[in-house]
């Protein structure tokens, strides 16, 4: 337990700074772009991470929003529960979650959408030969061919939003003290451990995708539904008085809040 302690701390030391809210969207855009223009002009060898079946794509991000909202949703109601005592107060808060699915789905198909109506079967991955029969992707690769469109980044805009609303939840650990508490103290340090592991995996595996995967303009747009998913909601609407709020943060913040609720 002493080893999760002190990883707790580190975590919670470097993940809730202020500076790590302002400055990680700007990051993780950068990241991208020069990613991307590395895989451009000089591509890096192939790697263990370049394969799609790699063991953290393959259990981590292929369902990166189902681990994040496991999670996020003890962490919240623990820590709002702990702070403010209202069970109201918490199950507004964990609309959060509904909220984050909301948009995970909607971009999902809008992706899934934009690839459709934008792609074509090819008869190799050449893009050799268009077949004209097969009307969508899977029909195109049950009969064997290679469907190809604008695939917008899910990776890209997933890992994104993740990182982005995990660090975002994280502020509240500025207000909570549990070392009365043993059992609670456990578990939140427990949580804490766990999504910053998963907020350093996020960041990595977005990372290998700039350089690994897709062209620039996929990830762009990719990382793009990401940002504005993540500021639309904690940058924006969880401001005002009809949200599911922000994480009870420092005073400062809150200030901020009730200012924009008057």
């Amino acid at each position: 337990m002493e080893h999760v302690e002190r990883c707790a701390w580190f975590l919670r030391g470097t993940l809730v700074r202020v500076a790590v809210r302002r400055y990680l969207p700007w990051a993780l855009a950068a990241s991208m772009l020069a990613g991307s223009l590395l895989k451009e002009l000089s591509p890096l060898p192939e790697s263990y991470l370049s394969n799609k079946r790699n063991v953290l794509n393959v259990y981590f991000v292929k369902v990166a929003w189902g681990w994040t909202v496991c999670l996020l949703l003890p962490f919240i109601a623990l820590t709002n529960y702990h702070l403010t005592g209202k069970a109201g107060l918490v199950l507004r808060r964990l609309s959060t979650l509904l909220v984050g699915t909301a948009i995970w789905y909607v971009c999902t198909v809008i992706f899934t959408s934009v690839e459709h109506y934008t792609g074509s079967c090819y008869q190799s991955p050449a893009l050799e030969g268009i077949r004209k029969e097969p009307q969508n992707k899977q029909q195109c690769h049950r009969e064997g061919g290679f469907w190809y469109g604008f695939d917008i980044s899910g990776h890209s805009f997933l890992l994104t939003f993740c990182a982005l609303m995990i660090v975002e939840e994280m502020a509240v650990l500025h207000e909570v003290k549990t070392d009365r508490n043993h059992c609670l103290h456990t578990a939140i340090t427990t949580l804490v451990v766990a999504l910053g592991f998963l907020t350093f995996i996020w960041v990595w595996m977005f990372l290998c995708t700039a350089v690994y995967f897709h062209n620039l303009s996929q990830k762009v747009f990719g990382t793009l539904f990401g940002l504005l998913g993540w500021y639309g909601t904690y940058g924006c609407w969880y401001l005002k008085s009809f949200s599911p709020g922000l994480p009870p943060q420092t005073s400062s913040l809150n200030l901020k809040q009730d200012s924009h609720k008057k």
